[in-house]
């Protein structure tokens, strides 16, 4: 099928555009940009006007909870979520149940995804078998099957000679490693940002050296080995410092924050919200003003949803037992208009946008997150200034729990193509 959107301003970050264009797709694909084709005929015509027309989002942190957690949420209802937020390609973690860590089950999950034919999804193997930090996974069997990278989610690699030799063979194979920065000590069992506040309500914390701590040792085994490794949802100022060090240095690191993390602080957790209860903790204004920082320099790669559906009875718990995770697929585009909403007057949307399709893509190793021609027509339509509340029955995620509840946030999907067809319109 053959769409003509017209009279939108296409942003497309990974091509330096930023104009009032139309956009041409055929076949699946883009076929042109500003001007059509000799010959185009479209079967579809969608009038854009007062609407940005961009990629369609790459998320780097997407739990959808199968296999295994179908409790918390389902393949159906999170890829209904990831249409609702513009989200069309996703990268998930290993952590399921059973672990991905056996070509099989990423074989699985990708024809479940395939069947449903909505967003792209791309599979994480596991680092170490069952994520037990003992013994290395079958990396090159895994890659076969479509993972993309090498991760131990949250569980730690207790034995750093392990980590060593994970991070040795994928340099052999050109490889990326994705770590999440956490000693698997300082800090074990916390649940809070360690400071005042904490302290003041009697939770356990998470300090800022758990992060910097294991960034360093990170750091010399990348050193050792000429890994290539992204970092997982940074959380604090001290830590993008190292980063940005780093990345001075020559090491070959990338970085990405979740969303939530760009706008809110311990002080968020109030009287024990468990919708607050995230891992990486919330973490000070000053954290949250150097992620905001890092954003606009360049120290962080990418920006991810770090959606993690979590069941109702899970989070109905005091703020100390309560689960951590938060739904995000939805509020990711909203979450960084608002970013753009906080830089006083500039016009950082193109940056913004960048951060979540082209520069994420770009971390994956992926042909996404971008309007080149002949390139798959992952398409979003948005309205910028549209506004909405976030409310539990405006989320298709089977995950009802944000600590942005009640907020009213600008942006709202209009419309998401992938591969050319029309996947989701309001």
């Amino acid at each position: 099928m053959k769409h003509h959107i017209k009279n939108g301003r296409v942003i497309d970050p990974a091509n330096g555009i930023d104009a009032i264009q139309d956009l041409f797709i055929a076949d699946g694909v883009i076929a042109a940009v500003g001007t059509a084709l000799e010959g185009f005929t479209a079967d579809r015509t969608i009038d854009a006007t007062g609407l940005v027309v961009a990629p369609g989002l790459v998320d780097l942190s997407a739990r959808l909870r199968e296999p295994g957690y179908e409790y918390k949420a389902t393949l159906e209802s999170e890829m209904q979520a990831a249409m609702q937020g513009g989200v069309t390609t996703l990268v998930c973690p290993p952590d399921t149940d059973p672990v991905l860590d056996e070509p099989g089950l990423v074989e699985m999950l990708k024809h479940r995804a395939r069947i449903l034919n909505q967003a792209n999804v791309h599979p994480l193997g596991a680092l170490t078998m069952g994520l037990k930090g003992k013994s290395l996974t079958e990396m090159a069997e895994l890659t076969e099957a479509g993972c993309i990278g090498f991760s131990q989610a949250e569980e730690p690699v207790l034995d750093t000679t392990v980590l060593l030799r994970a991070m040795q063979y994928a340099k052999t194979f050109g490889y990326t490693v994705w770590l999440r920065p956490q000693d698997p000590h300082i800090g074990r069992g916390g649940v809070a940002h360690s400071g005042p506040l904490a302290s003041r309500l009697g939770l356990s914390g998470v300090p800022v050296m758990s992060e910097t701590i294991a960034l360093h040792t990170i750091f010399e085994l990348m050193r050792a080995t000429g890994a290539r490794v992204h970092l997982c949802r940074m959380s604090s100022s001290a830590g993008l410092a190292l980063v940005a060090a780093a990345k001075k240095e020559g090491l070959l690191v990338t970085c990405d924050v979740g969303a939530h993390h760009l706008h809110m602080t311990d002080a968020d957790i109030g009287f024990f919200d468990s919708n607050a209860r995230l891992t990486p903790p919330l973490r000070s204004q000053r954290d949250r003003d150097a992620i905001r920082a890092g954003l606009l320099d360049g120290t962080i790669d990418a920006v991810c949803s770090d959606h993690t559906p979590v069941d109702e009875d899970e989070k109905l718990l005091p703020f100390g037992e309560a689960s951590p995770g938060a739904t995000g697929l939805e509020l990711l585009l909203a979450l960084m208009l608002k970013w753009t909403e906080d830089q006083h007057g500039a016009d950082v949307l193109p940056q913004a946008i960048a951060k979540v399709t082209s520069d994420a893509a770009r971390i994956a190793g992926l042909e996404a997150g971008t309007l080149t021609v002949g390139r798959a027509a992952d398409v979003v339509l948005f309205d910028p200034d549209a506004r909405w509340k976030v409310e539990r029955k405006a989320l298709a995620s089977q995950g009802k729990h944000t600590p942005f509840l009640g907020y009213e946030l600008a942006g709202q999907v209009r419309a998401t193509i992938v591969r050319g067809r029309v996947a989701y319109q309001r």
